[in-house]
Protein backbone atom coordinates (compact mmCIF):
# COMPACT_ATOMS: atom_id res chain seq x y z
CA UNK A 1 0.00 0.00 0.00
CA UNK A 2 2.67 2.35 1.06
CA UNK A 3 4.49 1.69 -2.20
CA UNK A 4 1.07 2.05 -4.76
CA UNK A 5 1.05 5.75 -2.56
CA UNK A 6 4.43 6.60 -3.19
CA UNK A 7 4.54 5.55 -6.96
CA UNK A 8 0.63 7.79 -7.12
CA UNK A 9 2.20 10.62 -5.81
CA UNK A 10 5.67 11.04 -5.62
CA UNK A 11 6.61 8.76 -9.28
CA UNK A 12 6.52 11.80 -11.43
CA UNK A 13 8.10 14.43 -9.65
CA UNK A 14 10.85 12.99 -8.18
CA UNK A 15 11.81 11.25 -11.71
CA UNK A 16 11.68 14.55 -13.31
CA UNK A 17 13.99 16.01 -10.74
CA UNK A 18 16.60 13.71 -10.94
CA UNK A 19 16.16 13.81 -14.43
CA UNK A 20 16.77 17.77 -14.60
CA UNK A 21 19.66 17.16 -11.51
CA UNK A 22 21.25 14.94 -14.56
CA UNK A 23 20.72 17.49 -17.10
CA UNK A 24 22.06 20.00 -15.12
CA UNK A 25 25.45 18.76 -15.31
CA UNK A 26 25.83 17.59 -18.76
CA UNK A 27 28.01 21.00 -19.99
CA UNK A 28 30.64 19.61 -17.47
CA UNK A 29 30.72 15.84 -18.77
CA UNK A 30 33.57 14.38 -21.28
CA UNK A 31 30.56 13.57 -23.89
CA UNK A 32 27.53 15.49 -22.78
CA UNK A 33 25.59 14.50 -25.89
CA UNK A 34 25.83 10.80 -24.93
CA UNK A 35 24.74 11.68 -21.00
CA UNK A 36 22.16 13.14 -22.04
CA UNK A 37 20.99 9.93 -23.99
CA UNK A 38 21.72 7.59 -21.29
CA UNK A 39 19.15 10.05 -18.80
CA UNK A 40 16.70 9.37 -21.72
CA UNK A 41 17.28 5.79 -21.78
CA UNK A 42 17.38 5.52 -17.71
CA UNK A 43 14.11 7.70 -17.65
CA UNK A 44 12.32 5.45 -20.38
CA UNK A 45 13.50 2.63 -18.35
CA UNK A 46 11.47 3.90 -15.59
CA UNK A 47 8.97 4.68 -16.42
CA UNK A 48 8.46 1.35 -17.99
CA UNK A 49 9.07 -0.35 -14.59
CA UNK A 50 6.94 1.65 -12.89
CA UNK A 51 3.53 1.01 -14.85
CA UNK A 52 4.46 -2.37 -14.00
CA UNK A 53 3.80 -1.34 -10.32
CA UNK A 54 0.65 0.71 -10.69
CA UNK A 55 -1.00 0.53 -14.17
CA UNK A 56 -4.13 3.06 -14.85
CA UNK A 57 -5.71 0.11 -16.58
CA UNK A 58 -4.83 -3.95 -16.39
CA UNK A 59 -6.21 -4.31 -20.01
CA UNK A 60 -3.14 -1.71 -21.48
CA UNK A 61 -0.77 -4.08 -19.47
CA UNK A 62 -1.45 -6.88 -22.83
CA UNK A 63 0.75 -6.46 -25.69
CA UNK A 64 -0.79 -6.49 -28.52
CA UNK A 65 0.26 -5.95 -31.95
CA UNK A 66 1.69 -2.46 -32.09
CA UNK A 67 4.58 -3.27 -30.05
CA UNK A 68 6.69 -4.29 -32.62
CA UNK A 69 6.02 -0.73 -34.47
CA UNK A 70 6.21 1.18 -31.44
CA UNK A 71 9.96 -0.33 -30.52
CA UNK A 72 10.80 0.97 -34.14
CA UNK A 73 8.94 4.36 -33.71
CA UNK A 74 11.14 5.34 -30.25
CA UNK A 75 14.46 4.12 -32.02
CA UNK A 76 13.67 6.34 -35.06
CA UNK A 77 12.25 8.97 -33.35
CA UNK A 78 14.76 9.60 -30.54
CA UNK A 79 17.42 9.06 -33.16
CA UNK A 80 16.10 12.06 -35.20
CA UNK A 81 16.55 13.88 -31.61
CA UNK A 82 19.61 13.30 -31.28
CA UNK A 83 20.57 13.79 -35.01
CA UNK A 84 19.03 17.76 -34.71
CA UNK A 85 20.40 18.55 -31.69
CA UNK A 86 23.80 17.31 -33.77
CA UNK A 87 22.55 19.94 -36.47
CA UNK A 88 22.90 22.43 -33.78
CA UNK A 89 26.19 21.32 -33.03
CA UNK A 90 27.22 21.60 -37.02
CA UNK A 91 25.60 25.02 -37.30
CA UNK A 92 27.73 26.73 -33.99
CA UNK A 93 31.37 24.46 -35.05
CA UNK A 94 31.13 23.82 -38.89
CA UNK A 95 28.79 26.46 -40.47
CA UNK A 96 30.39 28.63 -37.83
CA UNK A 97 26.40 30.45 -36.93
CA UNK A 98 26.90 31.86 -33.58
CA UNK A 99 23.52 33.84 -33.57
CA UNK A 100 21.81 36.77 -32.80
CA UNK A 101 20.43 36.92 -29.01
CA UNK A 102 20.94 34.23 -27.19
CA UNK A 103 21.44 34.66 -23.84
CA UNK A 104 25.00 32.62 -22.93
CA UNK A 105 25.45 34.16 -19.81
CA UNK A 106 22.10 32.51 -18.25
CA UNK A 107 22.60 29.79 -16.02
CA UNK A 108 22.55 26.32 -17.92
CA UNK A 109 19.37 25.08 -16.94
CA UNK A 110 17.73 28.40 -17.05
CA UNK A 111 18.71 28.16 -20.79
CA UNK A 112 16.99 24.52 -21.52
CA UNK A 113 13.69 25.93 -19.95
CA UNK A 114 13.99 28.98 -21.67
CA UNK A 115 15.08 27.10 -25.30
CA UNK A 116 11.78 24.80 -23.98
CA UNK A 117 9.42 28.08 -24.60
CA UNK A 118 9.65 28.10 -28.42
CA UNK A 119 9.97 24.53 -28.97
CA UNK A 120 6.61 23.41 -26.75
CA UNK A 121 4.48 26.56 -28.59
CA UNK A 122 5.96 25.38 -31.69
CA UNK A 123 4.28 21.62 -30.73
CA UNK A 124 1.19 22.99 -29.74
CA UNK A 125 0.74 25.26 -32.90
CA UNK A 126 1.48 22.51 -35.16
CA UNK A 127 -0.33 20.01 -32.74
CA UNK A 128 -3.21 21.36 -33.47
CA UNK A 129 -2.96 22.37 -36.88
CA UNK A 130 -2.22 18.33 -37.55
CA UNK A 131 -5.96 17.91 -36.19
CA UNK A 132 -7.68 20.48 -38.92
CA UNK A 133 -5.60 19.51 -42.33
CA UNK A 134 -5.64 16.17 -44.14
CA UNK A 135 -2.14 15.45 -44.68
CA UNK A 136 -1.11 16.76 -41.65
CA UNK A 137 -3.65 14.56 -39.84
CA UNK A 138 -2.70 11.44 -41.90
CA UNK A 139 0.97 11.93 -40.58
CA UNK A 140 -0.33 12.59 -37.23
CA UNK A 141 -3.07 9.92 -37.27
CA UNK A 142 -0.47 6.92 -36.75
CA UNK A 143 0.17 8.26 -33.14
CA UNK A 144 -3.69 8.20 -32.16
CA UNK A 145 -3.95 4.69 -33.93
CA UNK A 146 -2.96 2.65 -30.63
CA UNK A 147 -6.04 1.19 -28.32
CA UNK A 148 -3.80 1.87 -25.26
CA UNK A 149 -1.56 4.34 -23.82
CA UNK A 150 1.79 3.10 -22.57
CA UNK A 151 5.42 4.22 -22.06
CA UNK A 152 6.11 4.27 -25.73
CA UNK A 153 3.60 6.06 -26.93
CA UNK A 154 5.02 9.24 -26.33
CA UNK A 155 7.12 8.12 -29.46
CA UNK A 156 4.35 6.80 -31.77
CA UNK A 157 5.02 9.17 -34.66
CA UNK A 158 5.74 9.49 -37.96
CA UNK A 159 9.13 10.81 -38.29
CA UNK A 160 8.24 13.11 -40.98
CA UNK A 161 5.50 14.46 -38.64
CA UNK A 162 7.49 14.64 -35.64
CA UNK A 163 9.98 16.65 -37.84
CA UNK A 164 6.76 19.63 -38.89
CA UNK A 165 5.81 19.51 -35.15
CA UNK A 166 9.15 20.58 -33.86
CA UNK A 167 10.41 22.64 -37.03
CA UNK A 168 9.01 25.98 -36.19
CA UNK A 169 10.78 26.08 -32.46
CA UNK A 170 14.19 24.45 -33.83
CA UNK A 171 14.43 27.38 -36.91
CA UNK A 172 13.46 30.29 -33.99
CA UNK A 173 16.43 28.48 -31.91
CA UNK A 174 18.91 28.15 -34.59
CA UNK A 175 18.68 31.94 -35.96
CA UNK A 176 19.07 32.95 -31.70
CA UNK A 177 22.29 30.62 -31.89
CA UNK A 178 20.99 28.22 -29.41
CA UNK A 179 23.68 25.99 -27.85
CA UNK A 180 23.42 22.36 -29.03
CA UNK A 181 23.96 21.12 -25.12
CA UNK A 182 21.09 23.12 -24.26
CA UNK A 183 18.84 21.78 -27.23
CA UNK A 184 19.58 18.44 -26.18
CA UNK A 185 18.66 19.13 -22.35
CA UNK A 186 15.42 20.31 -23.39
CA UNK A 187 14.89 17.29 -25.65
CA UNK A 188 16.11 14.89 -22.99
CA UNK A 189 13.79 16.61 -20.05
CA UNK A 190 10.42 16.22 -23.40
CA UNK A 191 11.39 12.97 -24.02
CA UNK A 192 11.05 11.21 -20.26
CA UNK A 193 7.79 13.68 -20.16
CA UNK A 194 6.09 12.26 -23.18
CA UNK A 195 6.54 8.76 -21.65
CA UNK A 196 4.66 9.73 -18.52
CA UNK A 197 2.29 11.57 -20.62
CA UNK A 198 1.24 8.49 -22.29
CA UNK A 199 2.43 6.42 -19.64
CA UNK A 200 -0.13 3.27 -17.81
CA UNK A 201 1.30 4.68 -14.98
CA UNK A 202 -2.38 5.80 -12.46
CA UNK A 203 0.18 8.91 -11.19
CA UNK A 204 -1.48 12.01 -9.79
CA UNK A 205 0.18 15.73 -10.28
CA UNK A 206 -2.64 17.37 -7.65
CA UNK A 207 -2.73 20.85 -8.76
CA UNK A 208 -0.04 20.82 -11.45
CA UNK A 209 -2.04 18.86 -13.58
CA UNK A 210 -3.84 21.93 -15.12
CA UNK A 211 -0.20 23.25 -15.83
CA UNK A 212 1.98 20.17 -16.95
CA UNK A 213 0.52 17.95 -20.01
CA UNK A 214 0.33 14.91 -17.48
CA UNK A 215 -1.52 11.42 -18.80
CA UNK A 216 -4.44 12.37 -16.12
CA UNK A 217 -5.47 15.42 -18.90
CA UNK A 218 -3.65 13.94 -21.81
CA UNK A 219 -5.38 10.71 -22.10
CA UNK A 220 -8.61 12.78 -22.43
CA UNK A 221 -6.96 13.89 -26.09
CA UNK A 222 -6.53 10.46 -27.41
CA UNK A 223 -10.27 9.48 -26.77
CA UNK A 224 -11.98 7.86 -29.64
CA UNK A 225 -14.48 10.09 -30.30
CA UNK A 226 -12.20 12.51 -32.37
CA UNK A 227 -15.09 15.48 -31.23
CA UNK A 228 -14.15 14.61 -27.85
CA UNK A 229 -10.11 14.89 -28.51
CA UNK A 230 -9.51 18.30 -29.85
CA UNK A 231 -8.52 19.37 -26.62
CA UNK A 232 -5.31 19.04 -24.44
CA UNK A 233 -2.88 19.93 -27.29
CA UNK A 234 0.58 20.65 -25.22
CA UNK A 235 3.15 18.64 -24.88
CA UNK A 236 5.01 19.69 -21.94
CA UNK A 237 3.39 22.77 -20.84
CA UNK A 238 -0.64 22.69 -20.87
CA UNK A 239 -0.38 26.94 -20.30
CA UNK A 240 -0.82 27.23 -24.32
CA UNK A 241 -4.32 25.44 -24.15
CA UNK A 242 -5.39 27.72 -21.44
CA UNK A 243 -4.67 30.62 -23.30
CA UNK A 244 -6.00 29.67 -26.39
CA UNK A 245 -8.87 27.88 -25.23
CA UNK A 246 -8.54 24.44 -25.21
CA UNK A 247 -8.03 23.10 -22.27
CA UNK A 248 -10.73 20.47 -21.00
CA UNK A 249 -10.08 18.74 -17.33
CA UNK A 250 -13.12 16.22 -17.72
CA UNK A 251 -15.59 14.74 -15.20
CA UNK A 252 -16.59 11.59 -16.87
CA UNK A 253 -14.79 8.57 -17.18
CA UNK A 254 -11.94 7.78 -20.52
CA UNK A 255 -14.04 5.45 -22.58
CA UNK A 256 -12.13 4.11 -25.35
CA UNK A 257 -8.84 5.61 -26.84
CA UNK A 258 -8.15 5.18 -30.56
CA UNK A 259 -9.95 6.22 -33.58
CA UNK A 260 -13.07 5.40 -34.45
CA UNK A 261 -12.79 2.61 -37.12
CA UNK A 262 -9.08 3.07 -37.41
CA UNK A 263 -7.86 2.60 -40.82
CA UNK A 264 -3.67 2.87 -39.77
CA UNK A 265 -1.94 0.00 -40.34
CA UNK A 266 -0.28 -1.90 -37.83
CA UNK A 267 3.50 -2.27 -39.32
CA UNK A 268 5.64 0.22 -39.07
CA UNK A 269 6.85 -0.58 -42.81
CA UNK A 270 3.36 0.59 -43.66
CA UNK A 271 2.64 2.99 -41.28
CA UNK A 272 5.54 5.39 -43.12
CA UNK A 273 3.52 5.07 -46.36
CA UNK A 274 -0.06 4.99 -44.88
CA UNK A 275 0.31 9.14 -45.08
CA UNK A 276 0.92 9.13 -48.87
CA UNK A 277 -1.69 6.47 -50.22
CA UNK A 278 -4.60 6.59 -47.68
CA UNK A 279 -7.01 7.14 -50.68
CA UNK A 280 -7.96 10.80 -50.13
CA UNK A 281 -8.90 9.87 -46.29
CA UNK A 282 -8.65 12.77 -44.52
CA UNK A 283 -10.31 13.89 -40.97
CA UNK A 284 -12.51 11.43 -39.27
CA UNK A 285 -16.01 11.69 -40.09
CA UNK A 286 -17.21 12.67 -36.83
CA UNK A 287 -15.81 15.42 -37.21
CA UNK A 288 -17.98 18.90 -37.21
Amino acid sequence: MLVRFFVRFTAYPVALSLLIAGVAIAPGMPMPLAWLVALVAAGLAAVAFLERLLPYDLGWQQRDADLPADIVHAIVNLTVMHAAVLAFLWMRSGFGWQGIGWPNGWPYLLQVFAAGVPLDLSLYAMHRLSHRHGLLWRLHSIHHSSNRLYWLNGERRHPLHAAIMAAPGLAVLGVLGTPAVVVGGWFAILAVHLAFQHANLDYRLGPLKRILGGAELHRWHHRERFEEAQVNFGEFWLIWDRLFGTFHEPGESLGTVGIEADPVPRSYAAQMTYPFRAGGRTLPRNRS
